[in-house]
């Protein structure tokens, strides 16, 4: 007890130092800031139109034909693009905004889910002396509260744990996360604190106790990166943007200057890619934001320039919500090859993440199974013996490519800074690139200085600090009683309409259906376990939705959260933007192959089916063997070796389970290694093997055929007179 309260006032002495240090110039910058919102608030009344009914896909594609010319042409629709746009547009330029895919198709779907200042970088910015990495961190914390102000249904404060397993570390991380603290100065957003180990264990009961000497508590920002994208962009379209996803660039167009007969980039020539149809859109000034592939269109102005980004995919994965708890987060700060695993709880489930590792740009990334493995491995080290982290229990895996900034005296991407770079070509070709998703808004402000003094554009100041987004209006902390009293919601469900559309939720609850139940009496659920409904498939198609995927990818969540549920779902879906959109039956087909696809490559389905693909070893005892040799019997009466979907349905009809033929039908694929439409003993065999070993967890078919056959023991043989016989 003494040496820990010794370790305690070390350090809060270390803090009190670095109070000391840093007092002036967080006083200096909270009288800034105080200064720019005041300035926000003198400015909310915008001279800008905003429409409370957002402009159809048609709509915005005819204002990019048949305007003359944009101010401003920004080609990417992610997290800096979006900014990008909203920053231009509330300053009263004309603009507009082009994305090839979906908005927050790319990086920017694909983060931590975090808002925050970066903990390692301000770690890397004391032991290195690096006064950039400073004040990136301080930037990006500033932006933290203004993000967390300006969309509260989206995102929220987070308490994330360090657990500390050596006396000696604890004075250190704690003296670091005061640093933290103090660094976001007024826009702290509460006070980390020190936890005994009996406390750390009560809040997070699933951490490994030996050798646990106590844990840090410190606080960052957590949102739905993929929704709070498209607010942005949404929030730009109600302001007068012209903004089309699916719409990819196919060259610049430019122009010669009279004065000087250089050739100054004037727009870009268009492509719709759902329709084919191609046009010129003229601008001012275009602006590339494009994240990953920035190269790319910074080579369609100049073949010859060189590259600036150096792409890193990132991999994360999910598993269910019983492996953390559910407003606690954890850190590993040290990583067995050094990098930081971060451990939360997000809609409901776990997500673990991220790991570092220099790739290829690609539209479609793919997560790999020594990435899954690794960070595996790590969560292994930090959770008790009694929990066992199974490969199984991964519900979904993705990998996004962060845009770092190449430093060309850098070995790897790890200690390349996440800082940003504006630069404006020859032609007049403003980029953006490089940054993090929490900076968005300060980057887009930088962005659009450059382009306004670079292209000698009119304009208004910044207007972005405070500026709420699509939803904050009309939402508090009790929407979603309302919800529940006014329209008859499932209480889950109207908590998730509130926090995805805020105080658009009520134009999502109108267009539910009645369920014809006594409760609840509006809202069909996609999927029974996630709180996703019809309505809100209609919903996003008003938000531009064109595709399936943009549907279980951005505008729901549920490819990131279960690839299995999202399959399951995938019909229904497909079916209603069938009707809503008018989709020739060839369509409809192409869709549904396309999603699924998605969720093969991109969401960890591959990785997922392969564990039992991969597991040629059956590794069973010879008891365990016979056991399930008897439990298949039960199924193959006429000894073929083999079952199928008829063989399974008989069973389960004579013990009373009723199951559709087509969930029957994908229930047995998922075991059928060889494509053939039946499941041998072998593969059966494969399949209870895999379980045992944690690589395949709930498979359907391995608890229907124990609960059958459970079910079976207990009816026993049927006696003579009950069955009718005897005299």
């Amino acid at each position: 007890m003494a040496f820990r309260k010794v370790m305690k006032r070390t350090a809060m002495v270390g803090g009190g130092a670095i109070a000391t240090a840093f007092g002036l110039s967080q006083l200096l910058e909270y009288r800034k800031t105080q200064a720019r919102l005041a300035h926000v608030a003198a400015e909310a009344e915008l001279k800008v139109p905003f429409a409370d009914e957002l402009p159809s896909r048609k709509a915005q594609l005819a204002a990019l034909r048949n305007t003359e010319e944009f101010d401003v042409l920004i080609v990417g629709g992610g997290a800096t693009g979006a900014g990008c746009a909203l920053d231009a547009v509330t300053r009263n330029l004309k603009t507009a905004l082009v994305e090839r895919n979906d908005f927050s198709s790319g990086t920017s779907s694909r983060s931590t889910k975090l808002i925050h200042g970066g903990v390692r970088y301000l770690q890397k910015a004391i032991m290195q002396l690096d006064y950039e990495q400073y004040m990136m961190v301080k930037e990006a914390l500033h932006e933290r509260a203004n993000l967390l102000e300006i969309a509260p249904h989206l995102s929220a404060p987070l308490p994330i744990m360090l657990p500390v397993y050596k006396w000696w570390q604890l004075p250190y991380y704690y003296a670091g996360i005061k640093m933290y603290d103090l660094v976001a100065g007024i826009q702290c957003l509460k006070s980390s604190y020190i936890l005994t180990k009996a406390k750390a264990l009560e809040l997070f009961p699933m951490l490994k106790k030996d050798k646990l000497v106590g844990a840090i508590v410190y606080y960052d920002g957590q949102h739905n990166d993929a929704r709070m994208n498209l607010a942005i962009a949404l929030t730009a379209a109600r302001y007068g943007a012209a903004i089309s996803n699916y719409t990819e660039v196919v060259h610049l167009l430019k122009t010669k200057e009279p004065q000087t007969g250089k050739e100054k980039v004037c727009g870009a020539r268009c492509r719709d890619i759902i329709t084919g149809e191609e046009f010129d859109v003229k601008a001012k000034c275009v602006i590339n934001a494009t994240g990953p592939f920035t190269d790319s269109l910074r080579k369609m102005d100049n073949q010859e320039t060189g590259n600036i980004c150096q792409p890193s995919a990132g991999v994360h994965i999910v598993i269910p919500g019983y492996y953390s708890p559910d407003n606690m987060g954890l850190l590993d700060p040290a990583t067995s090859d050094g990098r930081v695993i971060f451990f939360l709880p997000w809609q409901k489930m776990t997500i673990a993440g991220t790991t570092d590792t220099p790739t290829q740009v690609t539209a479609h990334p793919i997560p790999g199974e020594d990435d899954i493995n690794f960070i595996l491995r790590e969560v292994r080290n930090y959770l008790s013996p009694d929990v066992e982290v199974r490969r199984g229990d991964v519900l979904a895996a993705w990998s996004g490519i962060r845009p770092l900034v190449t430093d060309p005296n850098s070995k790897d991407t790890q200690s390349i800074c996440r800082n940003h770079i504006v630069s404006t070509s020859e032609s007049g070709l403003v980029t953006i690139a490089g940054g993090k998703w929490t900076t968005y808004r300060s980057m887009a402000e930088e962005t659009l200085d450059a382009a306004i003094t670079a292209h000698h554009l009119s304009s208004a100041p910044c207007k972005t600090v405070g500026l709420m987004l699509e939803g904050a209006k009309g939402w508090t902390p009790t929407l979603y009683i309302r919800l529940v009293q006014d329209y008859g919601l499932e209480n889950e469900v109207a908590q998730h309409l509130a926090s995805t559309y805020g105080g658009r939720a009520y134009d999502v609850a109108k267009m539910a259906l009645v369920t014809g139940q006594r409760w609840p009496i509006v809202g069909k659920r996609l999927v029974s376990e996630f709180p996703y409904i019809e309505a809100e498939v209609q919903y996003a198609i008003k938000e531009y939705a064109c595709t399936a995927i943009d549907i279980i990818a951005r505008r729901t969540r549920l490819g990131f959260l279960n690839v299995q549920a999202a399959d399951e779902a995938l019909p229904r879906i497909v079916q209603i933007m069938e009707k809503e959109l008018g989709w020739s039956p060839e369509r409809t087909t192409a869709e549904l192959e396309a999603a699924k696809k998605f969720l093969y490559q991109e969401m960890g389905y591959r990785s997922r089916s392969e564990q039992l693909t991969k597991t040629s070893e059956i590794n069973l005892d010879n008891h365990e063997v016979a056991r399930y040799k008897k439990r298949f019997h039960k199924f193959d009466k006429e000894s073929k070796g083999f079952i199928t979907t008829v063989d399974v349905q008989q069973v389960l009809e004579s013990v009373n389970i009723q199951i559709d033929e087509n969930a029957l039908h994908e229930i047995l694929s998922e075991v059928d290694v060889n494509k053939n439409g039946q499941i041998e003993i072998d593969e059966f065999l494969q399949l209870m093997s895999a379980v045992k070993k944690g690589q395949v967890s709930d498979s359907r078919l391995a608890i229907l055929m124990k609960s059958a056959e459970e079910t079976l023991e207990k009816r026993g043989p049927v006696t003579v007179d009950r069955s009718g016989g005897g005299v």
